[in-house]
């Protein structure tokens, strides 16, 4: 499937609304909600299979992401602000929580993402550190240089800060 070109235009959701997901442990979409498609404007046949990533944004720094995949993998769960790509090319801010998933042996199986719509204020400053982000590995070049200069750039801004990274989104 061709990646859209991203607009300038925002898709909005009902504050009653949750996007859902789940993936198996590479990430391929497993399952996604009504809301899901509707937001994204892909048919559930059109998720199912396909990496998660079919909805990543350019906008979205890979830091990010490490971040996301580090905790997962390891068990944790995390909180981000995530900037996606709808299949005509528009865009939708969410706030994730992704936590793994566990079958009937307890060993991990998946992940579970629950998307809510953020608040206009935390989006307005959390696209100032993403774009901070994207400028930092854009300058590095290489793709794991720009997630390792990335990561340093975001524990740079959090210490400045004085707070974990939860702390901070849960800050904004």
């Amino acid at each position: 499937m061709k990646r859209p070109v991203p607009t300038q235009r925002e898709r909005h959701f009902d504050e009653s609304e949750i996007i859902v997901s789940k993936t198996d442990l590479k990430g391929r979409v497993t399952y996604a909600n009504e809301v899901f498609c509707r937001i994204g404007m892909y048919s559930e046949d059109e998720l199912v299979g396909k990496p998660h990533s079919i909805v990543r944004h350019p906008d979205m720094p890979r830091t990010v992401f490490h971040l996301l995949w580090e905790r997962i993998k390891s068990g944790g769960e995390i909180f981000a602000y995530v900037k996606n790509l709808a299949k005509n090319g528009d865009y939708y801010w969410v706030l994730a929580h992704v936590t793994p998933s566990y079958g009937a042996d307890g060993q991990p199986d998946g992940y579970h993402s629950n998307r809510r719509v953020p608040e206009r204020s935390a989006v307005q400053a959390i696209e100032a550190v993403y774009r901070d982000l994207l400028d930092v590995e854009a300058a590095a070049g290489d793709p794991r240089e720009a997630v390792r200069k990335g990561v340093a750039r975001l524990e740079e801004l959090l210490k400045q800060r004085g707070q974990s990274y939860d702390e901070f989104v849960f800050s904004l």
